[in-house]
């Protein structure tokens, strides 16, 4: 379990060092069996400037809907559709997507397409 954790940090830390490079507005997600987090960080990593997750209150009350689970595909849905909106509330319109290690499928792919549904380009 541990080398599983570290594998996925080590594949954050290179994906983080090509997106400090360029310098701009990075999408990083982070995601657990229950729930699941996106925000928006300035491009020098001072700042949150927007953030969503399943653990709001708005979510999860529109997941009451759908049983009440916040670590399903629709819930990852709501949770990037709703970080867009913040981020183009905030002035953001593009930005670097940064999955933190985790593969890109199911949950965290879901959120990256409902953000790009929703106005953000990355």
């Amino acid at each position: 379990m541990i080398e599983k954790k570290i594998a996925r940090l080590r594949r954050a830390r290179a994906t983080r060092a090509r997106i400090a490079l360029a310098r701009v507005d990075r999408l990083t997600i982070y995601r657990t069996n229950l729930h699941i987090y996106a925000r928006v960080v300035s491009a020098d990593g001072s700042k949150v400037l927007a953030s969503a997750s399943t653990l709001e209150p708005e979510v999860r009350t529109q997941l009451a809907g759908a049983k009440g689970k916040g670590g399903n595909a629709a819930a990852a849905k709501l949770v990037g559709t709703r970080v867009a909106q913040k981020a183009k509330a905030a002035g953001i319109e593009t930005v670097a997507f940064d999955r933190a290690g985790f593969k890109f499928h199911g949950r965290v792919k879901a959120l990256a397409d409902a953000a790009r549904e929703a106005g953000l380009k990355f």
